[in-house]
């Protein structure tokens, strides 16, 4: 049986050179250790990026999860280690007929790419009844179906005073509608504090305005999402997951790499325009929204379909 290595994200402070040469160092010795015959890496983080040119390095085949998402904006560094990982993975492994064209266009070999669903999904399908069960909103004292959630962490988004009145303004006029509960990013905090804007949020113990709590666990912020009314975010995972919870999302962003949640009428790209944000979230909030449906293999089995892969194409 050939012998495996996963890389998922490995988090670390300083410049994403110094992250990625650190992982590299850390992995390479890895690598020597263990002598796998292939490495699996998931996702656009610098890990992702710095295991695959690791491996390859050292003659070890790599197959990437997620592979085949593009924004388009070279400004992201997720998209920079998309791309390097995507050249140089022996498999890959797409969660939609967008990244399947995308690898295409640019001169992937067929024979490479695996359309296998999304394995987001995955873990969600095996999570929600759990999260349902710890009912965290109504610990809250939320109401199914009567509040909104919100991350927003992005530097475009959060780095400029401007930018980030401008959609804290329109927040608080969605939030005299429903409270808005914001799962605060350290970074958004760290700059409305430096801006002046933190007269924004609500502190207090009433859950009213943009109502900021800590960072959630997965099944925690996973129940809030799926008793939502909507969701409002800069992220890229959650457009993947209220896709298949049934909740509107807004995302906050001028393009997106994955595209397929605003084809199937999940998923609202308006930018960081105030008037666009608030023009979208209440068509939503007057029950005018899309009919939303779930993309062709996001049905949580994508993992067993990327393991019948390997196993049929590896060696014993």
């Amino acid at each position: 049986m050939c012998r495996l290595n996963y890389s998922g994200g490995i988090f670390g402070s300083g410049s994403h050179a110094e992250q990625t040469a650190k992982i590299m160092i850390a992995f390479e010795k890895v690598c020597l250790q263990e002598n796998p015959d292939l490495v699996i890496v998931v996702g656009d983080v610098n890990s992702t990026m710095a295991c695959t040119i690791t491996a390859k390095k050292l003659g070890i085949k790599v197959a990437h999860v997620e592979a085949g998402l593009r924004s388009r904006d070279m400004s992201m560094p997720e998209e920079i280690n998309r791309l390097c990982t995507d050249v140089l993975c022996d498999y890959l492994f797409t969660t939609d007929h967008f990244a399947d064209e995308n690898l295409v266009a640019e001169g992937i070999s067929d024979d490479k790419v695996f359309f296998v669903g999304n394995v987001m999904i995955d873990t969600l399908m095996k999570h929600r009844a759990m999260a349902a069960k710890s009912a965290f909103g109504e610990q809250l004292g939320l109401t199914c179906g009567e509040y909104a959630t919100l991350t927003m962490h992005r530097p475009g988004n959060v780095d400029n005073k401007q930018i980030l009145q401008g959609i804290l303004e329109a927040l608080k006029e969605i939030s005299k509608c429903v409270p808005i509960v914001f799962p605060i990013h350290p970074r958004t905090k760290k700059m409305a504090d430096q801006f002046g804007l933190s007269h924004f949020f609500n502190n207090g113990d009433k859950v009213e305005g943009i109502w900021i709590t800590e960072p959630l666990g997965y099944l925690e912020f996973l129940n809030l999402n799926m008793n939502a009314k909507l969701l409002l975010t800069d992220s890229g995972g959650l457009q993947e997951e209220t896709t298949v919870l049934g909740v509107p999302c807004i995302t906050m962003r001028p393009n997106t790499e994955r595209p397929i949640t605003c084809e199937v009428g999940s998923n609202i790209m308006v930018g960081n325009s105030k008037e666009k944000i608030l023009r979208e979230a209440f068509k939503i909030l007057d029950g005018v929204s899309s009919k939303r449906n779930v993309p062709d293999k996001w049905d949580g089995k994508s993992a067993e379909r990327i393991i019948k892969v390997l196993i049929s194409t590896t060696d014993d």
